[in-house]
């Protein structure tokens, strides 16, 4: 077969070299020339794609910005973002125009599926309108399916190959084409019987851990009053063999589902004169946590008789989530951008982010920077991140992560 994958981020590239591992030719489409280029040196800017893999699939997969290359594939992958807009609503515009460029050059017989996670009714009312300005129709002359991506970046006990893929076909024709298109790459396809029931699926997901979160996140602030170990009552509450699912509190959720999923559905159901008030309410929570942080972490100042307009914080961990370098919704940034309107002088550790260009920083070596810092904060918990050494060289650590547990000190706070 040959493959198209629009879209060569965190969930597109991992996929187009799924398929190409297993002998299939990919041609991936992106509109970054910086990505196009690496893929063509070999080189990769997704941790959980080594060099390595690119190297080996050699010829099969090759990176271009043309969708006139798509004209000779049996199936087209849409996997773009989809973001929200400045107002939290959806911001299909990734879609639409992957959408657009793809019918100029849509063939018969052709498979098109999305990958974006998005609101239910995607598929049906906005992509297939698109494509089907080619003068094809879909269910007859193309096939359309939805399967949401499950991507977690970083985590290598769950691959492409061993964890479930949801589809949904418009028709059954054209789920059947799916399910043997996934096939190829996945252990176990589970089907749905429409793409808005796949489409809502993934929604389920992150709501699921949206809420959760929310509500360990305002169980920790509530701790943080009574001055009770969140960490402690989590832990002990995880010991009952049944009817409860450990949660961790931490300063916020990061990544591009966890923070925005709950906004497209609760946006969709406005649609049916429905509130999803108790979605919504643990989005609001979720995002009030970097602010939390940020007072925490002023309380702490004072406690040392420092403000924190002059002070030194040291951010270690910028990323949102541990072993990866991905800065997407990451609550470091949000809790830097609160201290910095406060007049605090930021730096920062984290060795899988280099730079941060928008605050004019660059990542420090850990030692000068724990030297110099009258507060170093535990955003983002790196696996080498020497947490003993933390506490011993910083004058003051707060730490959100709860990787500290186990270590007393005057000098340390925990959320």
């Amino acid at each position: 077969m040959k493959i198209g994958v629009i879209g060569l981020g965190y969930v597109g590239l991992p996929l187009a070299v799924g398929f190409a591992n297993e002998g299939h030719s990919v041609v991936g489409i992106d509109t970054d020339p910086r990505k196009i280029d690496a893929i063509a040196e070999r080189r990769s800017y997704i941790e959980d794609v080594p060099d390595a893999d690119l190297e080996q699939i050699g010829d099969l997969f090759r990176a271009t910005s043309r969708y006139a290359d798509l004209a000779s594939c049996d199936t087209a992958i849409i996997a773009v973002p989809t973001p929200l807009t400045r107002n939290r609503e959806p911001d299909l515009g990734h879609i639409v125009a992957a959408g657009t460029e793809l019918a100029r050059v849509l063939q018969q017989g052709q498979l098109v599926i999305l990958e974006s996670t998005t609101y239910p009714g995607t598929t049906r009312d906005r992509l297939v309108p698109l494509l089907e300005e080619s003068g094809l129709a879909a269910g007859r002359d193309f096939n359309v399916a939805f399967s949401p991506e499950r991507i977690d970046p970083g985590r290598t006990d769950y691959t492409l190959r061993n964890t479930p893929k949801v589809v949904g076909g418009l028709t059954d024709a054209c789920l059947e084409r799916a399910v043997a298109l996934y096939e190829e790459v996945c252990d176990e396809v589970v089907t749905v019987t429409t793409p808005e029931a796949a489409e809502l699926t993934k929604l389920l997901e992150n709501v699921f851990r949206s809420v959760n979160i929310a509500l360990v996140n305002e169980l920790a602030m509530l701790c943080d009053r009574m001055e009770i170990d969140i960490w402690e009552v989590v832990e002990a509450a995880a010991s009952k063999p049944y009817g409860f699912m450990s949660f961790k509190p931490g300063p916020g959720m990061g990544g591009h589902c966890l923070p925005v999923d709950p906004f497209y559905l609760s946006w969709k159901a406005r649609e049916y004169e429905t509130q999803t008030e108790f979605i919504e309410l643990a989005g609001e929570v979720n995002q009030a946590m970097p602010y939390f942080c940020e007072e925490k972490i002023a309380r702490a100042l004072n406690e040392h008789e420092k403000a924190v307009k002059g002070s030194r914080v040291a951010i270690l961990g910028v990323s949102y989530k541990a072993g990866v370098g991905d800065l997407r919704e990451s609550p470091a940034i949000k809790i830097m951008r609160i201290l910095r309107a406060r007049g605090a002088d930021l730096a920062y550790n984290d060795q899988y982010v280099a730079e941060l260009p928008d605050f004019g920083l660059r990542s420090e070596p850990l030692e000068s920077l724990l030297e110099s810092a009258d507060c170093a904060v535990i955003v983002t918990a790196h696996p080498e991140l020497d947490v003993e050494r933390v506490v011993a060289s910083a004058p003051l650590v707060v730490d959100f992560r709860g990787v500290t547990r186990g270590i007393e000190s005057p000098n340390l706070l925990r959320l």
